[in-house]
């Protein structure tokens, strides 16, 4: 019997201690048969700012890792320092996962792919036509990547920064010329929502940190579905009020598993069982 390479990868970023990827990945490495150690890089820890992420990434190739996830605040700072990437990260000017193949440091963007697939699993069949996006930061710039291809046509981005959600929208125009992108502040939340097939909240509202709803859920109906990105919780207050209120709703794990299934793949060349990891996430955020 073959026995397959050992595997070693990590996660930087600051303040990434808490994070559960580690375990997610060990967990179905282990289940794969695979040797694998993930650790974390936590900035704060290691005392290095996120403009060292170049360094970070040179001495990751010379000590035998194999693969890292980059996470806030270096997904942009980062690709300036890759050997090549992939045209989806490319186009978001955002890297979430770096792979060391043949000498070289190849990026690319699980975020959005791990929003599509986490959709497609959760919320099948929903109709995408038309949807509103609830923030424009870098989470919201991945989903609204995704949106494009799972369908939209008429994307509306919601975002206190206005000019934000703007230049998002501009972006997003140029590349997909052929659909309705505008940007929108939340005072206009009871114009768009009457018409919109779904809603994706992307902003940190609603983490154990920062409790609460974004907007008024009055504004709610049975009509549309509801996705939140935020995981810890699972279950938010957005979601609850989603469902009182009659809505299909897609917790945050879906796109958190499936970033990391897609990472996965990326770094060991190896299928992982999506279900399992899935079941583990689930069991680790509960």
């Amino acid at each position: 019997m073959t026995q397959r390479q050992p595997y070693l990868a990590g996660l930087i970023g600051t303040g990434v201690g808490p994070s559960l990827t580690p375990a997610l990945h060990m967990a179905e490495g282990r289940a794969q048969g695979l040797e694998y150690v993930y650790r974390t890089l936590d900035l704060n820890v290691l005392g290095l700012s996120p403009e060292q992420v170049g360094e970070i990434l040179t001495w990751s190739r010379r000590l035998g890792y194999d693969g890292l996830n980059i996470t806030h605040p270096c997904k942009q700072l980062v690709v300036d320092h890759l050997d090549d990437i992939d045209d989806t990260a490319r186009t978001l000017g955002a890297v979430n996962t770096v792979v060391f193949r043949e000498g070289r440091a190849v990026g690319y963007n699980t975020d959005t792919t791990g929003f599509a697939h986490g959709f497609a699993e959760g919320l099948p069949d929903a109709a995408t036509a038309s949807v509103t996006l609830v923030g424009a930061g870098g989470a919201g710039t991945a989903v609204a990547d995704a949106l494009m291809r799972l369908g939209t046509a008429h994307l509306s981005i919601v975002d206190l920064d206005v000019d934000r959600a703007s230049a998002l929208a501009r972006e997003l125009a140029d590349r997909h010329p052929d659909a309705r992108v505008e940007a929108s502040s939340f005072d206009k939340l009871s114009v768009l929502l009457p018409n919109t097939d779904g809603l994706v909240h992307a902003t940190p509202t609603g983490m154990a940190e920062h409790p609460g709803v974004a907007f008024d859920t009055a504004l709610l109906h049975s009509g549309m579905w509801v996705a939140d990105i935020v995981y810890r919780p699972l279950d938010t207050a957005l979601l609850q009020a989603a469902r009182a209120a009659g809505c299909r709703t897609l917790d945050g794990g879906h796109m958190a598993v499936y970033q990391a299934v897609d990472a996965f793949a990326l770094i060991t060349g190896v299928a992982p069982d999506a279900a399992r990891m899935s079941a583990h996430f689930r069991d680790l955020v509960s």
